[in-house]
């Protein structure tokens, strides 16, 4: 790998945040010896430098495709770093303390890109796996909203069907759509089935009459007259059922 020296060497002592800093002491490659060097770690190049003040640094080690693990030294708390190229270098470093050895070992083994790319697809797994299950959350969360307007709806229709009866008419066709809890363009037109008088019903038949139908209501409001504010169509029903029974009550006793 061909490095642009200057380039490199402004990187090293530019003002961007480094990853780690810290003295090391590194074995040298022809003098075996242990020297005190300055290392700054900034992404995947760990710069090191001859003293903490020192403008450009005598060195700097790319770390990809390399492991950190601790090794046998004379000097303690040593560990090195290994590339996988057979005739490639092998640093041999030492810290002042445990702690200090264990923090940079693991800053070293996260700085390659190799490792960023894995925390990358982790990350993206993660991710996947909590939207997915959002998404079927929220599905399972509309399909109940759903199942829960359809069953109310049916309830609606099965309860003004069920004061239909209990007034004894039935509306001539059912409810096409519910608008703020009654029917649009519903008819108010009625046919008397089920009557307790039919003795009384069959008379008027053989005469030739059939029983009175009630007025047409035309612009019917939004807003039941007796109770303004009220969109209930169940409750609407109630209120001109009552006045269609009072008009049959009315029709029986004249007969």
């Amino acid at each position: 790998m061909k490095l642009n020296e200057r380039s490199v060497a402004h990187y090293a002592t530019c003002d961007s945040p480094p990853d780690k800093t810290g003295f090391l002491c590194k074995k040298g490659e022809r003098n075996t010896a242990y020297h005190r060097r300055w290392f700054v770690l900034k992404g995947n190049m760990l710069f090191y430098f001859e003293e903490r003040d020192s403008r450009e640094p005598i060195g700097v080690i790319v770390l990809e495709g390399c492991t950190v693990e601790l090794c046998e030294s004379a000097e303690e708390f040593a560990f090195a770093i290994k590339f996988d190229c057979a005739k490639a270098r092998v640093y041999k470093m030492a810290a002042d303390n445990q702690a200090a050895m264990e923090s940079w070992v693991k800053a070293l083994s996260r700085a390659s890109f190799d490792y960023m790319r894995l925390v990358v697809k982790e990350l993206e797994r993660q991710l996947e796996e909590i939207q997915e299950a959002a998404g079927g959350g929220s599905i399972r969360a509309a399909v109940g909203g759903l199942q829960g307007r359809d069953k109310s709806f049916t309830d609606e229709v099965q309860q003004i069907s069920e004061c239909s009866r209990d007034n004894k008419v039935a509306w001539n066709k059912p409810p096409v759509a519910l608008v703020n809890g009654f029917t649009e363009a519903a008819s108010s037109c009625v046919t008397w089935e089920g009557c307790a008088d039919a003795a009384a019903i069959d008379s008027v038949a053989d005469r030739g009459r059939a029983p009175p139908v009630p007025p047409r209501r035309r612009g019917a409001s939004l807003e039941s007259p007796v109770s303004p504010g009220t969109v209930c169509f169940s409750k609407l029903h109630d209120w001109y059922g009552q006045e269609v029974e009072e008009l049959r009550l009315q029709w029986l006793q004249s007969q």
